[in-house]
């Protein structure tokens, strides 16, 4: 009877590991606290470009509409409260941006302290081929030798056997 319960337990844990994850990635992104009344579809449209442009300054890699936290929540509560107002997309972005910094932003501007961030790959890139050529290289000039002496051709068919016909 014993063996039966472990198996069943087994069984029941990998269902539940197998689901779990599954219900993380089909979960539904998070709605607004409260709904997000506009004026004009246009300004809707603004507002759900920049929610989802804008990442959530707690949460790891995700913007603002998808994020649960408190601060994600007062975040779209704040552009839409400028958008109702007037504001256009740029003035919101910068608002964000002097009070976030270039983090809040998905697509950070290329400048002095980003520079490592845009180019730093390619640089790692370049760098490991120019390492991997160089190796390379070293291998085969290591590798690349000249004709063998007289001797050494000599030995070589006796190892193979060739000098004797054949015979070892």
């Amino acid at each position: 009877m014993r063996p039966n319960h472990v198996i069943l337990s087994l069984a029941w844990l990998a269902a539940l590991a197998l689901g779990y994850p599954a219900s993380l990635v089909a979960a539904p992104t998070a709605p607004p606290s409260e709904p997000m009344v506009f004026d004009t579809p246009e300004q809707e449209a603004r507002y759900q470009t920049l929610v989802r442009e804008l990442r959530c300054t707690v949460c790891q890699n995700q913007n603002l509409i998808e994020s649960n936290a408190p601060l994600a929540a007062d975040l779209r509560r704040q552009i839409s409260l400028m958008i109702q107002d007037g504001a256009g997309k740029e003035e919101i972005v910068d608002y964000m941006v002097a009070r976030y910094g270039d983090f809040v932003l998905f697509r950070p501007p290329m400048n002095s302290m980003t520079y490592l961030l845009w180019f730093g790959p390619v640089g790692m890139l370049l760098i490991g081929l120019s390492v991997l050529g160089f190796i390379l290289y070293r291998r085969r000039s290591q590798l690349a030798t000249g004709a063998l002496s007289k001797d050494e051709e000599e030995r070589l068919r006796r190892l193979l056997g060739e000098g004797d016909g054949g015979k070892a």
